[in-house]
This record gives C-alpha cells, sequence and structure tokens, in this order.
C-alpha cells in the first residue's frame, strides 16, 4: 500500500514538472511594451535611533522634573499591509523601469524605559510593563520607482534584482498627532509629512497561462532623519531617527 502511495506521488510528481515546462504564456506580458497590474504588500516597519550624548539625562520643564533618567530607547518591528498597482517600462529583455504606487497602513513603535519604571501610556496605547510607548500612526501614499534587473526566462521561472528610490507622503499624521495644549508627559513623537527613502530587493517571475505572479523582498531605509523635533521627553533625547521597512510583496501582473 506504502508503494502503490510513494509511486502515486511519484507520478504526480513528473506530471506537475511536465506541465511546468510547457512554457505558460503569462498573459503576454513580456510582449508588451507598457503593462499594468496590481499588489499586496506586508510591511514590518521599525526605527533605526542615534541618540543624543546626554540622552539619559532626566526631563526638567519649567524647572519642574518631568521624568526618571532614561535606561533604554528601543524600537520593535510592528507589522502593516499595503495595496497598489503597477506600471512596467520594457527597456531591454532584462531590464524594465517600473512606478509601484502604494497605499501602505503600518504603526510605527518607540518604547522607553524611565529609571523608575513609570509607565505613561499614550491614549488608545497600552504600553508594556515596566515601559512607556509612544505609536506613530500612519498612513503612506507611496510612490516609488525603480529598475528591475531579470536573468533570461527558464521555462516559467525569472529570477531577478531590483534598486530604486521612494517619496512617500503621510496623509493622515496630523489629525492623528494633534497634542496641542498637552503636558510634555503626553505629548505624541511625530515623524516627517513626507519621507524619501532607498530600496533594494530581490523577487521571482512565476508564469501562469493568463498572468504573471512575482513574490518579492525588499528593504527600504529613509535617507534622511524622519524625526520631528520638539521639547519634550521623547523627541529630546533623540538625535536623529530613521525608518527602515521589511517589505513582502505580492505583484500580480
Amino acid at each position: 500500500m506504502i508503494k502503490k502511495k510513494v509511486f502515486f506521488c511519484f507520478l504526480c510528481f513528473l506530471f506537475s514538472l511536465k506541465i511546468f515546462a510547457q512554457g505558460n504564456y503569462g498573459g503576454g506580458v513580456d510582449d508588451e511594451n507598457l503593462h499594468f497590474g496590481f499588489s499586496f504588500q506586508y510591511i514590518g516597519s521599525e526605527f533605526k535611533i542615534q541618540k543624543t550624548a546626554n540622552w539619559r539625562a532626566p526631563f526638567y520643564e519649567d524647572g519642574v522634573k518631568v521624568t526618571d533618567s532614561l535606561v533604554s530607547i528601543r524600537s520593535a518591528s510592528n507589522p502593516g499591509f499595503g495595496i497598489g498597482f503597477v506600471s512596467d517600462l520594457y527597456i531591454t529583455p532584462n531590464l524594465n523601469f517600473r512606478f509601484t504606487p502604494n497605499l501602505v497602513f503600518a504603526d510605527r513603535v518607540m518604547d522607553y524605559e524611565f529609571a523608575d519604571k513609570a509607565s505613561y501610556d499614550q491614549a488608545g496605547v497600552q504600553s508594556p510593563e515596566g515601559f512607556t510607548r509612544r505609536t506613530v500612526s500612519s498612513t503612506m501614499a507611496e510612490f516609488p520607482v525603480s529598475l528591475k534587473l531579470k536573468s533570461d526566462r527558464r521555462n516559467n521561472f525569472r529570477a531577478y534584482i531590483l534598486a530604486g528610490a521612494k517619496y512617500g507622503i503621510d496623509v493622515a499624521s496630523k489629525k492623528k498627532a494633534d497634542d496641542k495644549g498637552e503636558l510634555a508627559i503626553n505629548k505624541f513623537l511625530k515623524n516627517s509629512k513626507g519621507i524619501l527613502s532607498y530600496e533594494l530587493g530581490i523577487g521571482f517571475d512565476l508564469y501562469f497561462e493568463y498572468f504573471k505572479l512575482s513574490p518579492e523582498i525588499k528593504l527600504s531605509n529613509s535617507i534622511n532623519s524622519i524625526l520631528k523635533q520638539e521639547d519634550h521627553p521623547y523627541a529630546s533625547p533623540i538625535d536623529k531617527l530613521y525608518l527602515r521597512n521589511f517589505v513582502f510583496s505580492l505583484y500580480f501582473e
């Protein structure tokens, strides 16, 4: 009985290889000078932190001590998602120019550990025990451009690498971070509205009969500091703040 199951699985495997080797049409996208598609993205966002020289110092407001000294500042990766469109321009058989605008929903997280283990919760945000959490809620409209360098097609498969840049605009940050009139201890951490980043990635083109599917992994880093510098316990200890994204995408073309 086991031998029959193994033989049946082996036949299925050979049959699948034969189908995969037939060379699917892929919707004819490689025959077009310009083609379009859409994408779904999983995003992991985190900050890269550069602290000031005296970042541990307690924070004072009008001569009054507001917080104890800092022990640590950390940024944990936080999940988000995005949806977008694809415009792909043929340049050579192994090089394409891509414009992939998308809308991204991804919060960014910063945790502050004070020496007295106090927690000063942001409205609607639960701080981990012994930490004070500040969340930067964002809805980004992003406009990436990149060059896609492809290998030759082998049956229904290509590998590729890409490099490019993107400009993102936070379309909701002002509404979500309005702390005018709040005490320093209740302030939010704020980011720049516009963010310029560079991107590097790898992926695969998988050809099916009526479309092409491209799983892709990409790293994105902001070029300049995105911190909106203000005088409160959460911004003052930080000299520069960079945004780093890990992006897994599925492109349908």
